[in-house]
């Protein structure tokens, strides 16, 4: 397995921003389940990454897939009382490191709670005035 994908499996639920940044790549594209806009830029997908950490509860990768440059990481959590199944698509780039993270997620209640739990955090999270202007 690639060490990107491997160390990336160790931190996503942690909710841990500085261990993110060092697997993404300074120009990352974010694509989330919960907003349209495309997010780029290091820090504003490892803070964004860091919310959903804490958002997220029993957070287990269940399936594993790919080689080279593509994967797809299945994922199952929970939040608050809803259960949650998604997949992480992850395209790294030539030095390994996260270039795009698409992430699709179901069912809607779930992906409707994450959005609210999202905006919760970034509202009180002055950066992200900062990082608004990332949005492609």
């Amino acid at each position: 397995m690639h060490p990107t994908i491997s160390k990336m499996q160790e931190i996503v639920a942690k909710g841990d921003e500085q261990a993110m940044k060092e697997i993404l790549s300074p120009n990352v594209q974010f694509k989330p389940p919960t907003y349209y806009k495309t997010w780029t830029g290091r820090d504003p997908v490892a803070a964004i990454l860091g919310h959903v950490g804490k958002i997220f509860q029993d957070f287990a990768y269940t399936r594993i897939m790919g080689h080279d440059k593509n994967w797809a990481l299945e994922f199952k959590c929970k939040i608050g009382d809803l259960d949650i199944v998604g997949v992480d698509l992850i395209t790294l780039g030539e030095d390994g490191l996260i270039d795009i993270l698409e992430v699709t997620m179901r069912p809607l209640k779930s992906i409707s709670e994450l959005r609210e739990a999202i905006n919760s955090r970034v509202l009180k999270d002055p950066r992200f005035l900062k990082f608004k202007s990332a949005l492609s």
